[in-house]
């Protein structure tokens, strides 16, 4: 009998799909100028990928907006230092700027937002750099991005 029942819980694991990639990430930001991490990992086999921002804090866009752009970790600083002058209406990100492989708006407290992008733009063994633009935020809310091996 207890061959039969472990037979049984064989076969039920072995008919088990696969589990499916998870292909979106959530990042915190607060009045308080920090992201909830540090590092985000997209799995490779996401085609896209989706990060949601929820803003934790109270103080509105115009005080104390969050984004999240991400960029190769060499692009960050010129990102950020043109995304600054770029302007609020432009969510301190340069139109076009080649530079931003995606980017949220800028939101206030209370607010959430999210953008998608397709995997194939990032490169194994590349180095990415997730951070907010927002003027004096990018070099403390900032993390790295990874695609898996």
């Amino acid at each position: 009998m207890l061959a039969k029942a472990t037979f049984a819980a064989l076969l039920s694991v072995m008919s088990l799909p696969a589990l499916a990639a998870q292909c979106d990430v959530t990042v915190e930001g607060n009045d308080a100028m920090q992201f909830n991490t540090k590092e985000i990992i997209v799995d490779k086999t996401c085609t896209e990928f989706t990060i949601n921002l929820k803003h934790t804090g109270q103080l509105p866009k115009a005080a104390m907006g969050h984004n999240v752009v991400l960029t190769k970790e060499a692009d960050k600083q010129g990102a950020a230092t043109d995304g600054m002058a770029a302007g609020l209406d432009n969510d301190y990100v340069k139109p076009d700027d080649a530079r931003v492989i995606a980017h949220t708006p800028v939101i206030g407290g209370g607010e959430t937002t999210s953008v998608k992008f397709d995997v194939s733009k990032l490169a194994a063994g590349e180095n990415y750099a997730f951070f907010c633009s927002f003027p004096g935020h990018w070099a403390i809310m900032t993390g790295t991005l990874k695609l898996s091996s």
